[in-house]
């Protein structure tokens, strides 16, 4: 963003506006801004671009408790189709392979609770 001093003061009421601030954007980018202006209740793109810079908002979502239950998932998807297998070949399944799946389903139930309470506080 570019920021160029103008000489020339502005007043409204009792704010002074004597700093012009200019950027680019492609033509994409103001057809997308245009129709925001659009939906809002603002009278002109100056207002919209001020109440933005000062009042908008920037999400940023940290993808790595939804990468960690996306190793979980592929962990437990493998562990089902190991199980599988052995009961396709054996005609048997173990307490011990319900309780280590259990154990994962867990882990899992964990980590989205940990993604649903970072996804509550945007």
């Amino acid at each position: 963003m570019q920021n160029t001093e103008n000489t020339t003061k502005k007043t409204v009421g009792t704010r002074q506006r004597n700093i012009n601030l200019a950027f680019r954007v492609t033509e994409e980018e103001k057809a997308m801004i245009d129709k925001r202006v659009s939906q809002s209740d603002m009278s002109n793109l100056r207002a919209y671009m001020v109440k933005m810079a000062i009042d908008g908002r920037v999400i940023r979502v940290e993808l790595d408790s939804v990468r960690e239950m996306v190793r979980l998932l592929s962990n437990v998807t493998n562990n089902i189709n190991q199980i599988t297998r052995a009961l396709h070949q054996s005609g048997n399944i173990y307490a011990e392979d319900v309780e280590i799946l259990r154990d994962k389903f867990e882990d899992i139930w964990e980590q989205t609770k940990v993604i649903l309470q970072k996804l509550s506080q945007l």
